[in-house]
């Protein structure tokens, strides 16, 4: 444990570091408060801890364990009969603690975190790209209600071409059209602009239009685009709630909020097959030394974290499963782990 949290106090200071050489330049242009970017570091902690503590925790495991491998010490313990299992025990027990910690922080701590993390990232250093889809927004608002609008600007909480259908029974009841529909927050009203209503009843069809009219709906005007990192900011019961309105809605990024809610899981049971990888490959002394080890080590966590970020990627821009692109590593990362138990236990 002590390992751990060295190897997290090790590499933290480094990683703000680093950030802070590839930022400073931007944090110049734009004359980012002191105060802001301090903060900014503050979420950071959590954000890279959270996104990198696997690694760590695989590092940790690998450099105790051969250190106590060159004492001979895991030589005495197996000679004195006791099993392998038991030998993996505590390993497994400190793993489980970390993977508390992990779990929690990750359902509750990290989200509220993450949602400063982000706004200031498309503040100061994302400046231009978008949070959001703007352009071409379908949306179904409730069972039988659906909108349309053509593009959305969340900053004036304006949306052009807009269009509201409402159907029973599969049956078009009315439509609603305008050019404009913009929400006035001071009367908690939306205001459209050349109204036109278009009702159907029987064979009959009724014509309503007007100027402008002062209205409301049971949808909120940023429901009409969700920002792309909204998952991120969710807790455990938030992000549930969140998922089951956008799956409603039909949401275009829902493959995206799917893989975050699967990845809260599937980190901190990485934490135990990350362990169990890292005590079967280095409980045994070596002619070379600690850095065999080491280095196996390092490529090692590297690639997990190499394969978790390949797999995000694939989720967003290929439409693989939300479900494999969490667990795959894992997957993986557990048959190498079973393959070395079971030579260690030779």
């Amino acid at each position: 444990m002590s390992t751990f949290f060295a190897m997290l106090l090790l590499f933290i200071p480094i990683g703000i570091l680093v950030d802070v050489s590839e930022k400073i330049d931007k944090f110049k242009e734009f004359d980012v408060p002191f105060d802001e970017i301090i903060n900014y570091y503050l979420d950071f902690i959590w954000y890279f801890g959270n996104t990198l503590y696997p690694l760590f925790v695989f590092l940790s495991v690998i450099w105790f364990t051969s250190k106590i491998a060159n004492n001979s010490e895991i030589i005495a313990i197996l000679s004195s009969g006791i099993s392998f299992n038991r030998y993996l025990r505590p390993f497994m027990i400190a793993a489980s603690f970390i993977a508390f910690i992990a779990f929690y922080s990750g359902m509750f701590i990290v989200p509220e975190k993450n949602k400063s993390y982000n706004e200031f990232s498309y503040k100061y250093l994302k400046k231009g790209k978008k949070s959001r889809e703007t352009s071409k927004i379908y949306k179904q608002v409730e069972e039988n209600d659906f909108v349309y609008v053509s593009s959305y600007n969340p900053t004036r909480e304006l949306a052009y071409d807009f269009s509201y259908e409402h159907f029973k029974e599969n049956n078009l009841e009315y439509k609603i059209s305008a050019r404009n529909i913009r929400w006035i927050e001071e009367d908690s009203i939306y205001r459209l602009t050349d109204y036109f209503k278009r009702s159907f009843n029987a064979d009959k069809q009724f014509i309503e239009s007007k100027k402008i009219l002062d209205t409301i709906f049971s949808f909120k005007i940023n429901e009409l685009s969700s920002v792309n990192y909204m998952a991120e900011t969710q807790n455990f019961f938030e992000l549930n709630m969140f998922i089951n309105q956008e799956k409603e809605s039909g949401s275009p990024l829902i493959n995206n909020h799917l893989l975050v809610r699967h990845k809260r899981w599937s980190l901190p049971l990485s934490t135990f097959i990350l362990t169990l990888l890292a005590v079967s490959a280095s409980s045994f002394k070596r002619r070379e030394g600690m850095g065999v080890n080491l280095a196996f080590g390092i490529i090692t966590a590297f690639t997990f974290v190499f394969f978790d970020k390949f797999f995000s990627v694939m989720v967003s821009k290929s439409g693989l499963s939300p479900f494999l692109g969490a667990w795959i590593p894992n997957f993986i990362f557990l048959f190498l782990a079973i393959y070395f138990l079971k030579y260690a236990k030779k």
